[in-house]
C-alpha cells in the first residue's frame, strides 16, 4: 500500500494521541459505529477507519450524521453534547480519519454529505529507488543511482520470496 493507515497512526503518535484503527467491512451497522464514535468522543482518541468505503451506503448515510454531530460539538466548544439520545462528555482532541481505495470491486463512492466532512489527502506509492539514491548520495556514494536500484531490487525480491515472519520485515 501507500501507507495511509501508517501515516495516520504516526501523526497521532507525533501529537501524543491514541489512535484506534478499525478495519471496515460491509457487515458494519450504524449501531456499532455509534458505539465506536461514543468512545472516541468521550476519550479524545483518534480513530482510523481503514477501507471506509467498504461500508454499505445505507450505513454511511447514518454515519454522516453521527460524524457531523461530533464535529458540531467540537466547533461549538461544548463540554457535553447529545449523541444518539445519550449525553456524552466531549474531549475535543478526538478525530475521525478514514482511508479508502476507490475503484476496487465491492467498494462504494462516498455520499457527498459524508465527503464534505473529511479533508482529502491523495497518496501514492513512494519511489524507493529515488529515496535510496538521495540517502546514498548524502553519505557520499558516487554510484548512488545504480546502488539504489540494486538495493531496491534485492529488497523487493526478499519481501516477495522470503517468509513473512517478523525477522524478515521489509
Amino acid at each position: 500500500g501507500t501507507g495511509k493507515t501508517e501515516s495516520t497512526k504516526d501523526l497521532a503518535k507525533a501529537v501524543s494521541v491514541q489512535c484506534v484503527v478499525f478495519n471496515c467491512s460491509d457487515g458494519l451497522d450504524y449501531l456499532a459505529m455509534g458505539k465506536f464514535f461514543k468512545g472516541i468522543a468521550s476519550s479524545g482518541a483518534w480513530c482510523c477507519f481503514d477501507e471506509f468505503n467498504r461500508i454499505n451506503l445505507e450505513v454511511l448515510s447514518v454515519v454522516s450524521s453521527q460524524v457531523q454531530a461530533i464535529q458540531f460539538a467540537i466547533r461549538d466548544k461544548k463540554e457535553v453534547f447529545l449523541f444518539e439520545g445519550t449525553d456524552i462528555k466531549l474531549v475535543p482532541s478526538c478525530a475521525v480519519n478514514i482511508t479508502m481505495n476507490p475503484g476496487y470491486a465491492g467498494r462504494s463512492e462516498l455520499p457527498d454529505n459524508l465527503k464534505a466532512l473529511f479533508r482529502p489527502c491523495a497518496m501514492m506509492v513512494p519511489d524507493y529507488a529515488l529515496i535510496g539514491e538521495i540517502v546514498l548520495y548524502s553519505y557520499g556514494f558516487e554510484n548512488a543511482k545504480k546502488l539504489a536500484r540494486k538495493a531496491v531490487g534485492s529488497l523487493r525480491l526478499g519481501s516477495e520470496q522470503l517468509s513473512s515472519q517478523d525477522h524478515y520485515d521489509f
